[in-house]
């Protein structure tokens, strides 16, 4: 079970607990190498492509670290965006009935009570905006509050983790150098069919055979080569569809709605993956 926790007053977040395991299948060694990192309190940053399992995997370790330790280590996440500012990731002074009274951001929050902060797609975030971050990404592990003159040192327990798309790398959406390198990075990727397969059916409890067609019709959707199609259909894409399907939804309409509308709006490549689910689910 997932606690949801509501702080913040004005500038209010979500801190997630996570009571029961959540699911997830390893791929390799990134869990010992995430733990290993944890536990050297080394700044992480988790690469891969859109619903590829990297927040599931944060969201495991969570729970896996906070058992192994003892204790609650909660999950702090801010999806960023290019209106993302200091203030927003710090905190900010408001007024309060007749006070004026000072509001922990979300990065903060986490700086001082020991939780994970999960900065999903950084590079969406103005670069002015992430520069802020670097003391707390190196030895000194420190969050400045520049409104307030002064800087708080981070909790034992507390780790910054961010990810990004190298996918949509540009030169106008890609990370500072002097960004880059305060992390360690580990990469993900989409998984083999096998794997897919297990995850689709661990997620939604469906048969093993339509997660087997699921995870068929993802990697060859993976390998349309149509140069309109920026990415397949995500893991997550096929989990929606899977989760149609185990409410009742017909196996093809499932695909049309959660596969075919969402990987792209281009005529021919809706109809090119629409023609891959008509072959796997005839």
């Amino acid at each position: 079970m997932e606690e949801s926790i509501h702080v913040g007053g004005e500038l209010s977040y979500e801190e997630h607990v996570f009571e029961e395991e959540p699911f997830y299948l390893p791929m390799g060694d990134e869990v010992e190498v995430f733990r290993t990192a944890y536990h050297a309190r080394l700044p992480v940053n988790l690469k891969g492509p859109t619903g590829c399992g990297k927040t599931r995997f944060l969201e495991y370790m969570s729970w896996l670290l906070g058992r192994e330790g003892g204790f609650k280590l909660p999950l702090i996440t801010v999806a960023c965006h290019e209106d993302l500012t200091a203030g927003d990731l710090v905190g900010r002074y408001i007024l309060r009935g007749d006070q004026t009274v000072w509001v922990d951001g979300p990065l903060t929050a986490a700086v001082r009570a020991g939780a994970i902060c999960y900065l999903d797609e950084v590079v969406e975030a103005r670069k002015d905006t992430m520069v802020l971050i670097h003391p707390l990404a190196d030895h000194r592990r420190i969050l400045p509050l520049e409104r307030k003159g002064a800087f708080i040192r981070a909790h034992p327990r507390f780790l910054l983790v961010i990810s990004y798309n190298p996918g949509y790398q540009s030169m106008l959406k890609d990370l500072k150098i002097s960004t880059r390198q305060r992390f360690a990075a580990i990469d993900f990727s989409y998984p083999p069919r096998d794997a897919e397969a297990r995850i689709i059916r661990g997620e939604t409890g469906i048969d093993e055979a339509l997660a087997r067609d699921l995870a068929l019709l993802g990697e060859r959707a993976r390998n349309l080569g149509e140069k309109e199609l920026e990415e397949g259909p995500s893991t997550r894409l096929l989990i929606y569809a899977a989760r149609l399907i185990a409410g009742g939804v017909a196996p093809r309409r499932a695909c049309e709605t959660a596969i075919v509308s969402a990987v792209s709006d281009d005529p021919v490549v809706q109809q090119a993956t629409r023609d891959l689910v008509a072959a796997v689910f005839p």
